[in-house]
């Protein structure tokens, strides 16, 4: 049985993205750290793994556009201190009808938060974009500096080594059945299925799809979080054309708003390959997953059709990744103390990140740093996220998500 004889400032369970850089936020702060994962580190089984996720910062809400400016600084900051990249930048284009009320709002956080954009018409996506890049006539782009890929698994191993560097202790195979106050020493008792016992002052949940499952067991609350199963797709490039879609050819990472909301990045982990993916999933439980492909429809495959001319196979992808999202009935996060008269708070969760959030990651982890350490975090505005918003708005209710997944598509 594991000692509680070490004492830690913060135990972090859950060692995604956000965990991970939470504990190394910490560490570099000079506290002592322990993050603790249920599975092997760098699994698939979560939502912090695999090839590449876009980095944007064209939200409608100028709360994300703000957290993702300072992501971006995070990222080359850990690229500095690691001496490798896991951010590879590109040009971002979103693309819609100019009626798109989502658009509109993306356009006006980027006046108001002095982002750097152009609003483009047809021919000017098709000239500035490799000339591969089709939008139809009654469609605007709008194209922002700040984009690219992020590679997930890569930085997640990343902010792991930093977190160590920094003196904090990393433990896998740690699944959490129990936290609890201890009522003897203060702080928190942290206890796992295989017997092990840690404590710490504070403490830090960051575990994904499992959020409601684990805070349910250990607090006896039910949190509005909905894991999603989704599919990750990657298309073939025809011969001829695949330089046109990389990186180095100013292709851009891009959205589509309308139906399907469709994402994707420049061909960059897959040689002629380009990613193409669609927003949505169903509903799953994560210990019980299929892993099977989610279907995707006829709308998909007109979609490549007409946005790239046929330069793309788009009768079906050739290469498919099972992910998750964590879904909440209105598509903000959830950052929050758990409170109670046990926790107060000296227990951070965070959680339903809702498919949009891993490139906040390092800014995430900043605030939940701060957060624990001292009560409240410095530059961003916690309100957006709090646990109590459900509990206020009739759509925080846990009813009919998959019509709230409908309606958050522009947050992605």
């Amino acid at each position: 049985m594991e000692s509680m004889a070490k004492k830690f400032d913060v135990i972090v369970i859950g060692a995604g993205i956000m965990g991970s850089c939470t504990a190394y936020q910490l560490a570099k702060r000079g506290k002592r750290v322990l993050l603790l994962e249920q599975f092997d580190f760098l699994h698939h089984r979560g939502s912090s793994h695999g090839e590449s996720r876009t980095i944007r910062c064209t939200y409608p809400e100028d709360y994300y556009s703000e957290m993702v400016l300072e992501s971006a600084k995070l990222w080359e900051e850990a690229k500095a201190e690691i001496g490798y990249r896991v951010y590879f930048k590109s040009r971002h284009l979103d693309t819609g009808v100019p009626s798109d009320k989502s658009l509109q709002a993306v356009i006006a956080s980027c006046q108001s938060n002095s982002i750097p954009h152009r609003v483009l018409d047809r021919e000017q996506v098709i000239h500035e974009f490799s000339g591969v890049f089709e939008i139809p006539e009654n469609w605007i782009g709008l194209a922002t500096d700040l984009g690219g890929v992020l590679k997930p698994t890569k930085a997640v191993s990343m902010f792991q080594t930093l977190a160590i560097k920094n003196g904090a202790v990393l433990k896998d195979y740690m699944e959490v059945n129990e936290i609890k106050r201890d009522n003897e020493r203060g702080g928190i008792r942290v206890c796992t299925k295989n017997g092990s016992k840690f404590w710490g002052e504070k403490c830090v949940v960051t575990v994904g799809a499992w959020m409601s499952k684990l805070v349910k067991t250990v607090g006896n609350r039910a949190l509005p979080i909905k894991p999603l199963h989704t599919s990750i797709c990657y298309w073939r490039i025809k011969d001829g054309y695949q330089d046109n879609f990389s990186l180095e050819k100013g292709f851009p990472s891009f959205s589509s708003y309308g139906e399907p909301y469709i994402y994707g990045t420049p061909s960059l982990e897959f040689p002629g390959l380009l990613k193409i993916a669609v927003h949505g999933g169903y509903p799953c439980d994560p210990d019980k997953r299929t892993w099977a492909p989610a279907l995707l429809g006829n709308e998909v495959t007109s979609w490549i059709k007409e946005k790239f001319a046929d330069r793309i196979e788009s009768t079906e992808p050739v290469l498919t990744q099972s992910c998750m999202y964590s879904m909440t009935p209105d598509g903000d996060f959830l950052i929050d103390f758990l409170g109670g008269e046990e926790f107060g708070k000296d227990v951070v969760i965070a959680g339903g990140f809702s498919g949009h959030g891993f490139n906040m990651g390092p800014a995430i982890g900043r605030i939940l740093a701060e957060m624990v350490m001292n009560g409240e975090a410095k530059g961003v505005e916690l309100k957006y996220f709090k646990l109590d918003r459900f509990e206020e708005n009739p759509r925080g209710n846990v009813k009919d998500y998959e019509d709230q997944v409908n309606s958050v598509k522009s947050k992605l």
